[in-house]
């Protein structure tokens, strides 16, 4: 399933999402620019490696967050840009610029730390901005279950457009995460190392659902409008 917009307009314009498009493509056109070895030695450098995380050297726990700006060719970019735009928008509105940024950049960093909890022995580097777009769908599934995300589905001849529910696009999603996450835990250890990082999609998600409202804008104090004709008390 493919989405194409939802139905959902912001009422601010969405600075800080339009940010971390542009950067993700910034780094993205600067891996275009290396050539194979250099772009390996880069990829290793800043990807997140689960192997490679270590307490004892902090150093290393900043790629749980470098490695959510790289990407591994084209239709990974295009598709985590895609979706970050469709949705991104309404969840930097509900929760502010700075709760958003925040809430993005912990989403990520939490994305990888689950699949570093999956894969701890995987020396393969994980790299993607889709787990902290997921924490955002998750955000997403949070603030607007009745949103409606207008939707192409593919078909054996003919795709299908639909429009679905927030709550029923976003549920089916993160059911084929964790349908495919779990299933990838059963294949051999060097089967699974490679590929779609579920894991951090999942963790992610949960990031958004369980964590959305913490971020959320405050709403403002409502206050009590009193007039002559009210009953006094005393």
């Amino acid at each position: 399933m493919l989405p194409i917009r939802d139905t959902i307009r912001s009422k601010s314009f969405p600075w800080v999402n339009w940010m971390l498009i542009l950067l993700n493509s910034a780094v993205f056109f600067f891996e275009l620019s290396l050539g194979p070895y250099r772009l390996q030695r880069f990829i290793w450098r800043w990807g997140m490696v689960p192997a490679h995380l270590d307490l004892a050297h902090p150093w290393s726990l900043i790629t749980l967050l470098t490695a959510t700006f790289l990407h591994g060719g084209w239709l990974h970019y295009i598709g985590n840009m895609w979706t970050l735009y469709i949705f991104g928008d309404n969840v930097e509105d509900r929760m502010g610029p700075g709760r958003y940024l925040v809430f993005y950049l912990l989403g990520g960093i939490t994305a990888n730390l689950m699949q570093a909890w999956a894969y701890p022995h995987s020396t393969v580097p994980a790299i993607g901005a889709s787990g902290a777009i997921a924490a955002v769908l998750g955000a997403y599934f949070l603030f607007y279950p009745r949103a409606r995300v207008i939707t192409l589905v593919p078909g054996f001849f003919i795709p299908w457009i639909v429009e679905l529910p927030a709550v029923i696009y976003l549920g089916i999603w993160f059911l084929i995460q964790l349908y495919s996450g779990l299933f990838a835990l059963a294949l051999p250890a060097h089967a699974s190392a490679g590929g779609i990082a579920w894991w951090a999609h999942i963790g992610g998600f949960l990031f958004g659902v369980l964590f959305g409202h913490a971020f959320q804008r405050p709403s403002p104090p409502t206050w009590h409008v009193w007039h002559p004709d009210e009953y006094w008390p005393w």
